[in-house]
């Protein structure tokens, strides 16, 4: 091996071995807490400040400064934000989403506090506790991973700490100290993250924002390593510093030069890529916590407030109304994530890209250095620059058509740093670029106008996301996406809709920053301002427009008035608040008013009187309503006179028509075939042939043959795991099988999606309740009509609505405020409403009483008896004997029984006490 080559493996070794306690850090915090801890790097970031203070500022010896810093300082750290962040999250049931907002929380926070410490300059004096030989590196990071995976794999800790990360509560029940455990985890976490901020510290920039950021681009070696191998992540660490230290030695000509040096320079960053858009996700639970992105009330006369603040600057002078400018441009980009965030609930912490982006272009269009494009007025180039960054934002929507949560969030940091390093901080794209102001608009009062005239225009195409068709599905897909796409809603497309809209409203404000500036400031748009701006946005409310320009106005109002790293620092204890104030501060603030109110025993006031009378009035009419208020031989058959009277009128004979549905799609004509039940053509047959499904080695499903007819109710019973899920979800578009076919009206629907199968006329509903929660009744009902191409939605829903009962007043309640029995029947209703030919109805009577239990029954014969086909997934036996025509019998995968369902269940009954 030539000299060179050795001493740039041995310098890819130092690197690598960074990189590597990083990601062993990362990996032991998320086995014991189930986290991936964002705050990592601002960690490693406080701990090498703190030992620079110690040792350089007050004069303490190295190892002294070294013991703290390491031995106290970081551990204590870890224990502190396990105790007082993160357990009372995991105590509410551990969402993932509200831990990954705290964890960023926590990031911000120390970022900030550290500006305000220390400042925002770079320091070059930070002491070095090990030598740079990387030996010494290389031996403690080997150490600690053999130690830490023997920990692990052979102890009862590590044992015990796999039982809190699989299930925090059967842990406990089993006898385990979740929270010892926990803390234990976070505070070797939070150990490794000080000894890398030590060990990089002398070779590389010490700031607030550079050491942070250059330690979670290394999170590539810990998703390589899927979160759990610690040789893995040793290994991908040390192979990716020596392959970057080795590419310094090729020195090609001209372009490829400088593309290799930044190449050189970030493989961290194309491994954080690759490793986030081209590996299986991780942590795909919830996009984000309903509660976080739901819409925020707001406040009477807010936005008159607010419309009066945003007009004040014009009597400005000097440099406050220049440093006003900046509010609504960066109104405009946090609008983006109100898109993206709150209306379609996606994590999104690379929108710093898209604005940075927006700026670039606008001043390479508007100076003529964009390639093949001559020179434009600012304006123009404005305006180009959204149509060219717009479609980009397919680099994030992409991803996040099959990636939530934890993996999503990956997803779009990793873009967001790449489009930092690759684009941004690379001279032969950014030098030397100033822009001018719009002829006109030179002035800062007169370009502030300008701003005002598109921020209204941005507000006023967000609004247009959050109304409407396009804005109920939207509200729909963050609320519960698999309900959304059982209704009908395009969620891949909806998702890139949200994205693409994000990144343009995002490239228009930033290319406002840039002209309001008159330059290109790579620094404005670094990837933990995204980071800053995505904490924002959702602790003051992600789906409130207002929220967004409040965020706005402090960011650039604190940075401005008070010392650098205010803003970042009130904004962390937000975010790290999240798990106590999921509502935002306003929410917290409105709740605590009210009960303060209560406390004081406030009487009301004549007015107040009255309006409570109305108020119990319009309560005691949806009561009314309800069909569970009725007596059970009574619901479903009340018009709506003697529903408001509360008289019943006499149940239906037998064979006569049911009560009003929703229309049918097709002028199908329907005949009354045997037994006084009308039926469809014969045509609308959906069928299996030789279904087979598997996960890994277990086979679910093992040639099913079943065939479902048009107004027949076909019930499939069985046992646990039985296969009965898995074949209606084969049925439904929510899983694909292995071998066989699935055919509906003689067309092979194997591999169609969810929606699009709805789309046909197959509907479905769900164990777990798959409501909307922040859609009234209506508008849940509304979108099962607006999605399945129904002629006349209105009239669709509203029959939906009178065929169930959810009319009056109940119709206006938002879903999230109902009962169990409610909700059931608003999910059938929206099912209802798309004018279904098959109904595959998943335990449709889990968690009703024997009245509701009843009602339900009755309501599914009649669309039985209408001409619709249904599918029962049921464990009542007593419903399934009511209600089938045909009952099929699963055991191990296969169809055991067939038959009449008082043939089948009595021979079930025969066999049961021979077994």
């Amino acid at each position: 091996m030539s000299s060179l080559t050795y001493d740039l493996t041995l310098a890819g070794l130092s690197v690598g071995s960074a990189a590597a306690l990083t990601g062993i850090g990362l990996i032991v915090t998320y086995h014991a807490t189930g986290v991936l801890n964002f705050a990592h790097g601002a960690i490693a970031m406080v701990c090498a400040y703190v030992l620079r203070q110690c040792v350089v500022e007050w004069g303490w010896p190295l190892w002294a400064g070294a013991a703290v810093t390491l031995l106290l300082l970081a551990p204590g750290l870890g224990v502190v934000l396990e105790r007082f962040v993160f357990r009372p999250l995991s105590v509410l049931g551990g969402d993932p989403a509200q831990t990954l907002v705290a964890s960023i929380g926590v990031f911000v926070l120390l970022v900030g506090g550290a500006a305000l410490l220390w400042g925002q300059g770079a320091r070059d004096d930070a002491p070095e506790l090990v030598s740079s030989d990387p030996w010494g590196q290389l031996a403690v990071v080997l150490v600690l991973a053999a130690g830490v995976g023997a920990v692990i794999r052979w102890t009862r800790f590590g044992r015990e700490l796999r039982a809190v990360v699989d299930d925090r509560g059967l842990a406990v029940l089993g006898g385990i100290d979740a929270d010892r455990v926990a803390a234990a985890g976070w505070a070797f976490g939070a150990f490794t993250a000080g000894l890398t901020g030590v060990l990089l510290a002398p070779y590389v920039r010490l700031d607030p924002y550079g050491l942070p950021l250059l330690v979670m681009e290394v999170v590539a070696v810990a998703v390589a390593a899927r979160m759990r191998s610690l040789p893995v992540a040793v290994l991908v660490a040390l192979a990716i510093g020596v392959s970057q230290s080795q590419l310094t030695r090729l020195h090609p000509s001209g372009w490829a030069e400088q593309l290799l040096q930044a190449l050189g320079a970030n493989l961290f960053v194309v491994a954080l890529l690759l490793a986030a858009l081209a590996l299986p996700g991780i942590g795909t639970r919830d996009a984000l916590p309903r509660t976080a992105t739901a819409r925020v009330p707001t406040p009477p006369g807010a936005w008159i407030v607010a419309v009066v603040l945003f007009l004040l600057p014009l009597g400005f002078a000097g440099s406050d109304l220049h440093t006003s400018v900046q509010v609504p441009a960066l109104g405009v980009v946090l609008l983006s994530l109100v898109v993206v965030t709150g209306r379609g609930g996606q994590i999104s912490l690379g929108q710093a890209a898209y604005a940075g982006l927006g700026a670039l272009f606008t001043a390479l269009l508007a100076t003529g250095r964009f390639p093949g494009l001559p020179r434009l007025p600012e304006l123009a180039a404005l305006a180009l620059a959204v149509l060219l960054v717009a479609p980009l934002g397919l680099l994030t929507g992409w991803p996040a058509i099959t990636r939530r949560g934890l993996a999503l969030a990956l997803a779009t940091f990793a873009v967001g740093v790449g489009v930092s390093r690759f684009v941004f901080a690379q001279p032969y794209a950014t030098a030397g670029l100033t822009l001018g102001r719009p002829a006109g608009f030179e002035g800062d009062r007169a370009y502030y106008v300008l701003e005002l005239v598109l921020l209204a225009a941005a507000l006023w195409a967000t609004r247009l996301l959050r109304t409407g068709r396009t804005g109920r599905a939207l509200a729909a897909m963050r609320d519960h996406e698999a309900g959304a796409s059982a209704a009908g809603v395009r969620v891949p497309r909806l998702k890139l809709l949200a994205f693409v809209a994000g990144a343009a409203l995002a490239a228009l404000g930033g290319g406002m920053l840039g002209i309001g500036v008159r330059a290109f400031d790579p620094g404005a748009f670094d990837p933990v301002r995204g980071l800053l701006w995505f904490a924002a946005v959702t602790v003051l409310g992600a789906d409130s427009t207002l929220g967004a320009l409040t965020a706005a106005a402090l960011l650039v109002g604190l940075d401005a008035g008070a010392r650098g790293g205010v803003a970042a620092a009130l904004i962390g204890v937000l975010a790290v608040l999240v798990g106590r104030f999921p509502g935002g501060p306003y929410e917290a603030l409105r709740r605590g008013a009210g009960r303060l109110r209560l406390r004081r025993g406030v009487r009301l006031t004549a007015m107040g009187v009255e309006v409570r009378k109305r108020v119990r009035t319009t309560r005691q009419q949806t009561v009314s309503t309800d069909p569970r208020a009725a007596a059970p031989d009574q619901k479903a058959n009340m018009s709506d006179t003697d529903k408001s009277q509360g008289a019943p009128t006499p149940a239906p004979a037998e064979g006569a028509p049911p009560p009003p549905g929703p229309p049918a799609p097709d002028h199908e004509s329907r005949t009354v075939g045997a037994g006084g039940k009308p039926h469809a053509a014969a045509g609308r047959v959906l069928t299996t042939h030789g279904l087979q499904a598997r996960y890994d080695t277990f086979t679910a499903l093992d040639g099913i043959d079943l065939t479902l007819h048009p107004g027949r109710i076909t019930a499939v019973i069985g046992p646990n795991g039985a296969g009965k899920t898995t074949l209606f979800n084969c049925l439904a578009g929510t899983h694909h099988p292995t071998h066989g076919q699935i055919r509906y009206a003689g067309r092979d629907i194997t591999h169609l999606p969810a929606h699009e199968r709805t789309r046909l006329g197959i509907t479905r509903t769900f164990q777990q309740l798959a409501v909307f929660p922040t859609l009234t009744v209506t508008e849940n009902v509304r979108v099962g009509a607006e999605q399945t191409h129904t002629p006349d939605p209105a009239t669709a829903t509203h029959q939906a609505l009178r065929l169930l009962a959810l009319d009056g007043p109940l119709s206006t309640l938002p879903a999230a405020d109902l009962p169990t029995g409610t909700l059931r029947r608003v999910e059938l209703a929206r099912a209802l409403a798309g004018n279904p030919r098959v109904l595959l109805l998943d335990e449709p009577a889990a968690g009703l009483d024997t009245a509701e239990v009843t009602a339900l029954a009755r309501v599914l014969k009649a669309l039985a008896a209408d001409g619709t086909a249904l599918l029962v997934v049921e464990h009542d036996l007593d419903l399934v004997a009511d209600l089938a025509d045909v009952v099929h019998v699963m055991a191990a995968g296969r169809i055991i029984a067939s038959g009449p369902p008082e043939h089948v269940l009595d021979t079930l009954a025969a066999q049961e006490p021979s077994a």
